[in-house]
């Protein structure tokens, strides 16, 4: 995910037992199986929902656009997306500059497109562009920028991509084909930038591991972690904990046995299914030894969800003009 505008970088309460006619839900959740909206339960008075950041846990980190992790000490990572076309690269130097300031690490996803939606491709024209080398003087561009910044880097290419729900042009190809394609990006990164460590970071899916590109081609792997109250209550008919969610996409991968981050984490909802979030998102836990870091997606989502759930507010502290 990301902002889709260039931009600089930088208890559960009691139950009800009737519900007014306001209170139904909408026509189209409905015709969705799940549990029906509990305005008790879901009340919200928490105003800053970040994780807490336990001690004796894992690490943390923080794509942070809006700098509420600015003056916090106990983050390790400083992300930031970036694609590869439209971009000033030179803004990496303002990105380092933050980040080594802070005694933070840069984790670096880069998307094969343009920050403007009007110039992208279309996901086979992108495939053949990649895959014939037409996009290497941009890799290799932003590469030679890594190889002069102070802050230890960690490239992230091309993500999720065994999604399906039609939100990345670069998700959902032939695995030979993306294969390929990352192998090539990350042996310009390792060419230009020596020492940069490099991230594999699939949604969390099944089938996943048919986009796995080697031992060789990955130091570390990203997971994508969200959780939407009113989501979980649709589309699991449950509320999901942290360890809930990340179950599924960990199993998948720990067999490889790489460090672990979840890359990008969110959450929303009532206090009541957000505390649990809050306070093991960076808890060490016996069921995920591999797991080293989590990385909040402290803004937006750019992309509606599904049930007609629009676009969810992942910010730490809510922006009215956000909404």
């Amino acid at each position: 995910m990301k902002k889709p505008m260039k931009k600089n970088l930088s208890t559960a309460a009691i139950a009800l037992l009737l519900l007014s006619v306001a209170d139904l839900p909408s026509r189209s959740e409905m015709q969705y199986a799940g549990i029906v909206p509990n305005p008790a339960a879901n009340v919200r008075t928490i105003i800053d929902k970040r994780p807490v950041v336990h001690a004796d846990g894992i690490k943390f980190g923080a794509y942070d656009p809006n700098g509420d992790f600015g003056a916090q000490t106990n983050v390790a990572t400083e992300h930031l997306f970036l694609p590869w076309e439209d971009v000033d690269l030179e803004t990496l130097r303002v990105a380092d500059a933050y980040a080594l300031a802070r005694g933070r690490n840069l984790l670096i996803t880069i998307e094969p497109w343009s920050w403007d939606v009007d110039w992208r491709l279309s996901s086979a024209q992108l495939r053949a562009k990649v895959l014939r080398g037409g996009y290497d003087v941009n890799m290799r561009a932003i590469a030679q920028m890594i190889s002069q910044l102070k802050s230890p880097v960690i490239v992230r290419w091309g993500q999720e991509m065994e999604d399906k729900s039609g939100r990345f042009s670069w998700a959902g190809w032939n695995p030979q084909d993306y294969i390929a394609a990352y192998r090539r990006m990350m042996d310009i990164v390792r060419e230009e930038a020596p020492g940069t460590r490099v991230m594999w970071s699939p949604k969390g899916e099944s089938g996943l591991q048919d986009y796995y590109p080697g031992d060789d081609y990955v130091d570390l792997v990203g997971l994508s972690v969200f959780g939407l109250e009113r989501y979980d209550e649709l589309a699991h008919n449950q509320h999901r904990t942290f360890s809930e969610a990340l179950k599924q996409g960990y199993d998948l991968v720990a067999g490889y046995g790489k460090p672990i981050w979840v890359a990008e984490l969110g959450y929303q909802g009532g206090d009541a299914y957000m505390k649990p979030w809050m306070e093991t998102a960076t808890l060490k836990q016996s069921a995920f030894p591999n797991l080293q870091e989590v990385v909040y997606f402290n803004d937006r989502d750019v992309h509606a969800w599904p049930f007609d759930l629009g676009r969810p507010d992942w910010r730490v502290v809510e922006s009215p003009a956000a909404n």
